[in-house]
């Protein structure tokens, strides 16, 4: 069985997997219980999986482990904390911006991207950014409001 050196949120972790293929997402979920990216749609069109890998968002569910060995991922877990949330975690609950909560990862990891690479976007380029991410319960505006809350205070 094939072994992998994933270094997740800042600490290296050695996972041992049946297949190379076998998607990021499970083993995140699965055997480093890192439960904040999300299964979705399993097709890389719904954004409830993102995680960021070298600063970039990527798609977990359809990332293969072998692919993100060796480099830098971030999951949720890995932007703040409770007592020390990462600015647009906290913008996010300011706004009260995830109604059942289920698009919240993505959404928060395709701004927190979009923070690094842009200090102050355009509410287009917020929109831009959040355009693969899918929501169903209509709390698009509340997720534009924090996004820009975010942009204003990182």
């Amino acid at each position: 069985m094939p072994a992998f050196v994933l270094h997740v949120n800042g600490t290296a972790k050695s996972v041992t997997v049946s297949d190379p293929d076998e998607p990021l997402l499970y083993v995140l979920r699965n055997k480093l219980r890192l439960t904040g990216p999300k299964f979705g749609c399993g097709l890389a069109q719904c954004g409830a999986c993102t995680v960021l890998v070298d600063g970039a968002t990527a798609r977990s569910c359809t990332l293969p482990v072998s692919t993100a060995a060796g480099r830098k991922i971030t999951t949720i877990e890995g932007l703040g904390t409770p007592e020390n949330p990462h600015p647009v975690q906290a913008a996010f609950i300011a706004e009260q911006a995830a109604q059942c909560g289920y698009c919240a990862n993505g959404m928060v990891m395709a701004v927190a991207a979009l923070l690094e690479s842009k200090r102050s976007p355009s509410p287009e380029e917020v929109k831009a950014a959040l355009a693969g991410n899918l929501c169903r319960c209509g709390a698009h505006q509340r997720i534009l409001r924090a996004a820009m809350r975010a942009a204003t205070s990182a």
